[in-house]
């Protein structure tokens, strides 16, 4: 027996979406919403009556779900299976990332301006990092419909005045809670300096603040998908990562797995933007920035396309850790640059092909290569300092500071060649 979703853009009832008796998803646009013209939810579903099938809408809706791990275990808790996507979305799929909402069939669109919301003192907010681990997202908890993608543990939730608090009955949250991840010392540090260095080097990062409750130290990371309005209320902003834009499945999001590679993710900010070669060139810092930092984890779903007007945006930089600072992690680059993966192994021949194969796009690269170079580090020692006033320095951020000058020194040893 199929079984359907309603699926609202913000406000909007847009379609339908409908697991099959086989188990195979369908998504539709309405009728009243084709007819007024609504924006498509993705690039890769434009406005039709016909129905898209499978390999269109489960990339779409399955990439609004959480990645690997926290995902099985999120399936374990709701008694739901891993691979069920339809399930999962019925479950906790009232707030996702970006401004899709899917509900139960005729169910009653919650209310956005809703002010309801349980403040979370310190006792309770760890209750709710511990249960965390065993339960992503809080799914299944009474009056929480949370949907976030990603592969580590986080949960949406609502900050004001400093207060965090979990909405209730609708209301859109404002900032990600990131908790530290088991078994790799630091990361929450080492994801603080990394955000707040890519603002500092000129990139455009969420402001992230790190606080703690008992002994779980967190980040929040205020959400670029939302906008505060002059009432005080939350609007959203639609979005959709570069795997949902292409049609490619969350589990391929890494380029050796078939995932989107930087030509493919370049050209698509080239077709879709409202400023192509304005969006194109911060992509291209976006990319030099991972490097220096040494992210290898920069894949297709963390890097996203912003609606905030019909053409999309370059979504700000988001999810950056230096993963060379732990050895248990891979050293291959999500994406790889010029065909090789390891940093160590790219000249500038496989830098030039993040541009266009001319003399003038290939001296503009290297001048944002050199500018980045040259910033990131002095940048870097700056923000050291900042973060040892504001007791928020932590061993690690020694390692990162290594790793950068490593891959700055790879980068100016290229450079002089040219």
């Amino acid at each position: 027996m199929s079984r359907t979703l309603d699926v609202y853009l913000r406000e909007s009832l847009a379609g339908s979406l409908i697991q099959m008796d086989d188990g195979q998803l369908c998504f539709f646009y309405g009728p009243d919403y084709l007819s007024s013209n609504g924006a498509a939810l993705s690039v890769s579903m434009p406005l039709q009556e016909a129905p898209y099938p499978d390999a269109a809408a489960r990339p779409i809706f399955s990439g609004l779900l959480p990645d690997e791990r926290a995902r099985k275990r999120l399936a374990a808790a709701l008694g739901v299976s891993q691979q069920n996507a339809f399930g999962l979305l019925e479950i906790i799929g009232g707030e996702c990332a970006g401004a899709l909402s899917l509900l139960p069939q005729g169910s009653d669109l919650p209310d956005f301006s809703s002010q309801d919301t349980e403040p979370l003192d310190e006792k309770r907010l760890s209750q709710i990092l511990d249960l965390l681990r065993d339960r992503p997202l809080l799914g299944g908890e009474e009056g929480v419909r949370l949907s976030l993608a990603g592969a580590q543990d986080k949960l949406a939730v609502c900050v004001t005045g400093g207060q965090i608090s979990l909405p209730k009955a609708g209301k859109p949250t404002t900032h990600i809670l990131k908790p530290f991840i088991e078994g790799l010392d630091g990361t929450v540090e080492n994801e603080l300096f990394c955000m707040r260095l890519a603002n500092r080097v000129g990139l455009q990062a969420p402001h992230v603040i790190k606080s703690s409750a008992g002994d779980t130290d967190f980040i929040l990371v205020e959400r670029y998908d939302r906008v505060q309005e002059a009432d005080g209320s939350i609007a959203k902003l639609h979005q959709e990562d570069f795997c949902q834009a292409l049609s490619v499945p969350p589990e391929l999001k890494y380029e050796e797995e078939g995932g989107p590679g930087i030509a493919q993710s370049a050209g698509l900010i080239q077709k879709h933007t409202r400023r192509p070669a304005a969006e194109r060139l911060a992509f291209q810092r976006m990319v030099m920035f991972h490097y220096m930092v040494g992210n290898a984890d920069a894949h297709a779903k963390n890097f996203s396309l912003l609606y905030h007007a019909s053409t999309p945006d370059l979504a700000p930089l988001y999810d950056v850790v230096c993963t060379a600072a732990y050895p248990r992690l891979t050293k291959k680059l999500a994406m790889q640059i010029g065909g090789r993966g390891l940093a160590d192994t790219i000249t500038l021949e496989q830098w030039y092909t993040l541009a266009a194969p001319t003399k003038a796009a290939q001296r503009v690269l290297r001048t944002e290569l050199a500018t980045m170079a040259s910033r990131i580090e002095a940048e870097a020692d700056a923000l050291l300092d900042e973060l040892h006033a504001e007791d928020l320095f932590h061993p690690i951020l020694k390692t990162v500071r290594t790793i950068i000058g490593t891959r700055v020194k790879l980068v100016r040893d290229q450079l002089e060649k040219a």
